[in-house]
């Protein structure tokens, strides 16, 4: 049996986790803390039994806080984040809070008590590469984040290392690609996609829509993380991905597809100021070194995301 405290657990991934861990591990223990933002739904988590369950609304960087949760659990895993660039780009002040001194406030605990620390990044902290590159981005590639949001994760991780070197905590950091699924908030591109077709409402497009994004369904992303708490070597960085590259333009096209909508909904915006062209990353030491591998093609996970979101906006009518 293990004590696992999941920070951001009421989020988009976090939730996803929880119910992942909860069917394939049931008697584990699952401590989950969530400051409950705007991106964040108690919602997700129904269906979750009481049992073996504990649910505490705070804020991670609440340092006298995660002290007491940390102590009394055997690993954490954080999801816990600000995520949406945007937002960043408007005011990057939530995203140090919490994507930084968040996690200073974890480290500090996971210093004092000894624990096992998991945390979760993304492949933003590495940039953008050429729009047309055959290139991917593998463990040794140099960080250079490019937006508020992905600075703030790339410090972190910086900081995750540096504890690791200084003070030996046992930790590891995995990076991944763009995640879809059930849970994800509205802001993002397919729920955003699908939730305005059904309105018949314009979907916004940035520029050109030819940027490049690495997709994976987020169930898939759950059981890399699972293979690195389990099997993964402490002071390893492991980059989890379906190997999965679509235009953003023909994501959107995918999702009036399947909904039944005309393409007249693209609506082109302007670029987000230094948007990245092209994210790609290379999942081959993980898939090596722990026998990890995704499950889902992206026709299933689309299926099964659009179906999700679908039923929600029906439901609501």
């Amino acid at each position: 049996m293990m004590r696992l405290l999941v920070t951001g657990g009421a989020g988009f991934i976090g939730a996803n986790f929880i119910h992942y861990w909860r069917e394939r591990h049931p008697r584990d223990e699952i401590l989950n803390i969530d400051k409950l933002t705007y991106a964040a739904d108690p919602h997700n988590l129904d269906g979750i039994s009481k049992d073996r369950y504990t649910f505490v609304k705070g804020d991670i960087a609440d340092r006298k806080l995660m002290m007491g949760l940390v102590k009394d659990v055997d690993a954490i895993v954080n999801f816990a984040a600000e995520s949406h660039v945007d937002n960043s780009i408007n005011d990057s002040t939530p995203f140090v809070h919490s994507n930084f001194v968040g996690v200073h406030s974890i480290l500090e605990a996971v210093r004092k008590h000894e624990k096992r620390f998991h945390q979760v990044s993304t492949d933003e902290v590495y940039g953008s590469l050429p729009l047309n590159s055959k290139k991917k981005f593998d463990e040794s590639s140099p960080y250079n984040p490019r937006n508020p949001y992905s600075a703030t994760k790339a410090a972190a991780d910086h900081l995750v290392r540096a504890f690791h070197n200084t003070y030996k905590i046992p930790a590891t950091i995995s990076n991944c690609s763009n995640n879809y699924g059930p849970y994800q908030h509205y802001e993002k591109l397919i729920p955003k996609s699908v939730t305005n077709a059904l309105r018949n409402r314009k979907i916004p497009i940035h520029g050109s829509g030819m940027q490049v994004r690495d997709w994976i369904y987020v169930e898939d992303h759950c059981s890399g993380i699972e293979a690195v708490l389990k099997k993964g070597e402490i002071g390893e960085t492991y980059l989890i991905s379906a190997g999965c590259e679509r235009h953003n333009v023909d994501v959107v096209r995918k999702v009036l597809k399947m909904v039944g909508k005309p393409a007249s909904l693209m609506n082109h915006v302007a670029d987000r100021p230094g948007g990245d062209m092209h994210y790609a990353i290379d999942a081959g030491k993980i898939r090596r070194e722990l026998g990890w591998k995704h499950s889902y093609s992206f026709e299933k996970g689309m299926k099964l995301t659009v179906d999700y979101y679908k039923n929600r906006f029906y439901s609501k009518k």
